[in-house]
């Protein structure tokens, strides 16, 4: 069995444990209130048992039988005659009844149909064939253990999404690792070869070749170089620097709009002063790019793409709008998942990395902004600037 076999065996097992050990604990309060629930009857009969029989004995067993009904400090009792008559009670609150006495007749009998409802009434034989009837309530221990289970219940709703969400985490960061090193080693073979088409570029000038095709090589070369640096910087903490947002964006932007398709209308605008925010220059050309690239595949090559910069008083605001197919409200939160996609071809990864840029990186925020079937969509990235 590999490592991370036993580490998810493991996981389980203790999540399995757990379950088991807070399922036997609301076990054992239900199992705990049902003796006290039992205990209290048993101690209600005994007090009814011996208020039977105050009328028919006197001295001394009296007086022990007076002392058993008087000792009865925290069961709620009403006592009612045959026509269901309030006439006496016990550890009522006094706004209710005092002395025999109801002071308010409304509270007296709902609290009189709630103990019906609670527990079985008992009957008591004063006088041959003369009854009343005690209605008892639960203890004041006894409401609190009634509400253990609820609350019970809630701590392992609680401790499943703990453990949910542990596991979530988890399996995300196991996730993260496999693509920082999937990227990383991707950066590193990319390497070798743009080692070579350096040293080409160098023969083609030494060659005489025409220096158009030599500098858009060049540009190319340049390009992968910059992706490979991309690639190396994630699953590591990258460095940002203070960085005119106006002018990096544009950058990217006019770099892609050079190498789109002519039947793409592409438009930019922004405030014209710089606006500076922390930024790693390669990462943010990359979640650019991504943004750009997905609104071209958007419209399938064909339709109007703007990008507007908007500046706020401690923000930038950068909108990336296309008039492509659009996005289901129900997928505006789907799309930035690993793995979605409504292409045919493609992993599902570009908008996740780019969500990840913007967030991890950057401590900004990225979102849908807005979006319409068959209209287009905006997408937005939200960034702090400096103060």
């Amino acid at each position: 069995m590999q490592i991370s076999d036993k580490r998810t065996v493991t996981r389980w097992v203790i999540i399995i444990v757990s379950f088991f050990i807070v399922t036997v604990i609301v076990w054992n309060t239900y199992y705990l209130f049902q003796i006290f629930k039992q205990e209290e009857r048993n101690k209600m009969e005994l007090w009814a048992n011996a208020t039977e029989l105050i009328p028919k004995t006197d001295g001394k067993v009296l007086e022990a039988i007076r002392q058993i009904t008087s000792n009865n400090n925290t069961i709620p009792i009403i006592l009612t005659d045959d026509t269901g008559k309030i006439t006496n009670s016990r550890n009522i609150d006094e706004s209710i009844m005092v002395d025999n006495k109801i002071k308010d007749s409304v509270r007296a009998y709902n609290l009189l149909n709630e103990f019906k409802s609670t527990n079985n009434r008992l009957a008591i034989e004063f006088l041959p064939g003369e009854y009343q009837y005690a209605y008892y309530g639960n203890s004041t221990l006894l409401e609190i253990l009634k509400y253990y289970p609820f609350a019970l219940g809630i701590i392992i709703v609680l401790f499943g999404a703990v453990v949910y969400n542990f596991y979530r985490a988890t399996k995300a960061g196991a996730q993260n690792r496999l693509w920082a090193g999937m990227a990383k080693e991707t950066a590193h073979q990319i390497g070798t070869p743009l080692s070579s088409l350096l040293g080409w570029i160098e023969i083609m000038r030494a060659d005489n070749v025409d220096e158009t095709t030599v500098t858009e090589v060049e540009k190319d070369v340049l390009r992968l170089q910059t992706i490979a640096d991309r690639f190396s910087k994630i699953g590591s903490e990258p460095v940002l620097e203070e960085r005119d947002v106006i002018a990096e964006t544009e950058k990217s932007f006019q770099y892609l709009k050079s190498r789109a398709s002519r039947q793409v209308e592409f438009s930019f605008t922004a405030p014209n002063h710089p606006v500076k925010v922390l930024l790693n220059p390669e990462l943010h050309s990359w979640t650019i790019e991504n943004l750009v690239k997905n609104a071209i595949d958007a419209m399938k090559g064909k339709g109007t793409l703007h990008v507007e910069i908007q500046e706020r008083e401690n923000y930038v605001k950068i909108r990336v709008t296309d008039s492509g197919k659009g996005i289901p409200k129900s997928q505006f939160r789907k799309v930035f998942e690993p793995g979605f996609t409504t292409k045919k071809r493609g992993w599902g990864l570009g908008l996740s990395l780019t969500r990840r840029i913007v967030e991890e990186y950057h401590n900004g925020r990225i979102k849908v902004a807005q979006s319409e079937v068959g209209k287009g969509t905006t997408m937005q990235v939200t960034l702090d600037k400096i103060k």
